[in-house]
């Protein structure tokens, strides 16, 4: 037995490194740069972490195309919303202290290691969990180290040979402890000592710092505990050797280079988010603002809106215990706070965007064996969908149009030129979003039922599944989409369907959210007049064209960026839509069109993505669909398979069984499946359960050039209220 037991770590361990595999090296695949350079709105940042951690790297500029640094933060507290502790190191040539910026050159980033070239001196950082170390070389000249706090009140002191930082944000604060390898001595402090400039000589010097939202001395204990000395290599190659079994948890097999490097970066980016901010069993939690002591991991920094739909599956694929204690967190924050939380950031609830999306994500991961006090977790969805306001950017007890939508099924909508009538409305750009509200909240409520159900609350559970059909109630058959209706029950006239905006719909236009019942595939198949009807539509979201310049478009919606006719691939609303196909018995419409959209839309430069990332929002979107299937509705736990981009793709489960996709000869030419088995039984369906994948084995998929018609036609994916 004990034989067998190190025959198969040998094995895994191969699998891991590459070590006698065809696969390709993750380490060398990944670049953090792509997509640097934003299509309209947010770049990425090429942040260098651990998985799931604290401190996250990034410098302070614009996106790549800015040739200066004005800060390299000490972390970002949450994904591209704030960050603390500045740091720039240079000499006395230039600008005065405190304006100082430094151009860069020969920069290179990988996940696990930042350097470049400074105008005075050459900067290398690598990271370990709550803490970093910098190695900065100022050749002959005498170097300058300018620490800062980036938002309104902080304060740094010199002790002893180490710098105390605080720097206080959205009511809660963050502390530094900084060490250096050589003496430093305080030159000039700025009034209230929000900033300081040391003098370290001439030379390499590193600096060890931890980071807490607790205290200094936590954040003493952070760095001793994982960086006790000035050993910058070392440091580095632990942080190499995580993001090598990370990464390496899905191998590949075949495609491009720039595919390869497209997945792994993408992979990479899926990476970030949600974030430990556990600190030696103890978390400060901003959202009731007490330090708690806990055995178990604490994470922060959700965006559901953006994460649900396939950045949280991806994660219970491959890490589900990690993913049980990230629900865990969300329940514990409902039970200190009172509200289940929508973006759960560093600083508490960030009520942005729409829906209730906690429920998905719950019924989701319930459905796919995941564990967590679910009688807790029902409450605080049960409250925040029948007692708290769902509209967007909000936070509180219902308003009267909460009242109205519970008693009418439809959240009202005003005429163009009406003009606002309820106070809690956030304006003038957010706006009602009256449609977008219907269908979310229906999906929410769907998720509540079969939680429902789980917890034998039968009388809920109806309640809930009535209003999983509210949907119904804002389609207009003579338009063949969601509609606003007015408090009156009248369909809102004189809009174009194309350029709706946020008084309608959120981010995306009504072709977009004409598909947006997740829940319901089939009885949406229904109201539009079945299949046939149905997959006509779907055929023109991609091919109706605007009718006004791009410019006057994104005037109304400019997050619906990476348009292809009317669908925004740049934009989470519509990542499940090209697999509706699956759902109508036309699969090699599906494996066309995500061959064009990632083929065209995506690539592994600076310009490489579409829309805004999001922190693993979009990139999980690349990680499935180029491995070859994708998860469309969260709360059903079944994948519709795609087209995969490489001739094999291996994922390493957490039970140490393979989940493998063998695609011999897949390319942008061999994009069709023509058959396919699973295990050796053949599978004449497109998809497969996630019980079937997480038991592991090989999914077989012949491709060819040309489409099969049949294959997958009937026998198709379940999406109906009764599922």
């Amino acid at each position: 037995m004990k034989i067998r037991h190190i025959l198969l770590a040998m094995l895994l361990s191969a699998f891991a490194c590459g070590c006698g595999s065809p696969y390709c090296n993750p380490l060398e695949s990944t670049d953090p740069t792509v997509g640097g350079v934003g299509v309209l709105l947010q770049p990425t940042r090429p942040t260098v972490h651990l998985p799931h951690q604290l401190v996250r790297w990034t410098p302070g500029r614009i996106d790549l195309l800015d040739d200066r640094i004005s800060d390299f933060p000490l972390t970002l507290t949450s994904h591209r919303l704030e960050s603390v502790f500045g740091f720039l190191p240079f000499t006395e040539n230039g600008t005065p202290w405190q304006e100082r910026m430094q151009e860069y050159d020969n920069e290179s980033v990988k996940p696990w290691l930042y350097s470049s070239e400074l105008e005075d001196c050459s900067i290398r950082f690598t990271p370990s969990r709550k803490s970093g170390i910098i190695e900065v070389d100022f050749g002959q000249s005498e170097g300058l180290l300018r620490f800062r706090a980036l938002n309104a009140d902080g304060s740094f002191s010199l002790e002893g040979g180490a710098l105390h930082g605080r720097e206080n944000f959205h009511g809660m604060s963050a502390y530094a402890e900084i060490s250096f390898s050589k003496a430093v001595q305080a030159v000039e402090t700025s009034a209230g000592g929000s900033s300081v400039l040391l003098s370290c000589g001439p030379g390499k010097i590193t600096i060890r710092y931890g980071l807490s939202y607790i205290d200094n001395a936590q954040a003493a204990a952070n760095l001793e505990s994982e960086i006790p000395s000035h050993d910058f290599e070392k440091t580095l190659s632990q942080a190499r050797e995580l993001w090598s079994r990370t990464l390496g948890q899905i191998r590949i097999k075949g495609g491009t280079p720039a595919q390869q490097r497209l997945f792994y970066t993408s992979l990479y980016r899926c990476c970030e988010r949600m974030v430990d901010i556990t600190e030696q069993g103890r978390y400060y939690s901003a959202f009731d603002h007490e330090i708690h002591e806990s055995s178990r991991t604490f994470y922060t920094d959700n965006w559901m809106w953006d994460t649900h739909i396939s950045l949280e599956p991806l994660h219970t694929i491959l890490d589900p215990g990690r993913e049980e204690d990230m629900l865990e967190s969300y329940v514990e924050m409902y039970r200190q706070c009172g509200n289940m939380p929508s973006f759960a950031v560093i600083w508490g609830d960030w009520p942005a965007m729409t829906g209730n999306y906690a429920a998905v994500w719950m019924a989701d991961s319930w459905a796919k064996g995941l564990r967590f006090d679910l009688e807790t977790a029902y409450e605080g969805i049960r409250e925040a969908s029948l007692n708290s306001t769902l509209l967007p950017w909000r936070n509180g007890p219902k308003c009267e149009l909460d009242d109205f939508y519970n008693e009418n099924g439809w959240y009202p909508a005003l005429h163009p030129g009406e003009a606002e009538t309820v106070d809690a409305v956030s304006l003038p750009w957010e706006r009602r979003q009256a449609v977008s509200l219907s269908t979310a909240y229906s999906y929410a409520d769907w998720a509540a039922a079969k939680l429902a159900r789980e917890l034998g609350k039968t009388e809920d559970e109806a309640l809930f599944m009535e209003r999983a059909a509210f949907y119904r109630n804002v389609y207009r058959a003579d338009k063949g989409m969601f509609w606003p209706k007015d408090k009156d029950g009248q369909w809102i006239e004189g809009v174009d369907p194309r350029y709706m905006d946020r008084a309608y719909f959120t981010e995306n236009n009504a072709y977009t959210f004409q598909w947006d019942v997740k829940h319901d595939l089939q009885g949406l198949f229904t109201l539009m007049g079945g299949r046939e009807q149905a997959e006509k539509k779907l055929d023109d979201l991609f091919r109706i064209q605007l009718s006004v310049p791009k410019f006057q478009f994104f005037t109304y919606l400019p997050d619906a960026t990476g348009m292809v006719g009317q669908f925004a691939m740049g934009n989470e609303p519509g990542f499940h839509i090209p697999y509706i196909y699956d759902y109508l018995g036309s699969p090699w419409k599906t494996q066309k069109r995500i061959h064009q959209l990632i083929g065209m839309l995506f690539s592994d430069t600076v310009s490489g993505i579409p829309g805004d990332e999001d922190g693993g929002g979009m990139s999980s979107f690349v990680v499935f669909s180029m491995m070859g299937f994708f998860p469309v509705t969260p709360g059903i736990p079944v994948y519709a398979i795609g087209s995969p981009f490489f001739e094999e793709c291996s994922i390493r489960l957490p039970s140490g069984r393979l989940f493998t996709v063998k695609a011999k000869g897949a390319s942008e030419r061999n994009k069709y499946i023509c058959g396919a088995t699973l295990n050796g039984k053949v599978l004449d369906r497109a998809w497969f359960t996630h019980e079937e994948l997480m038991a592991g084995g090989v999914l077989e998929l012949r491709m060819t050039s040309k489409p099969d018609r049949q294959w997958g036609r009937e026998n198709l994916p379940p999406s109906s209220l009764s599922e």
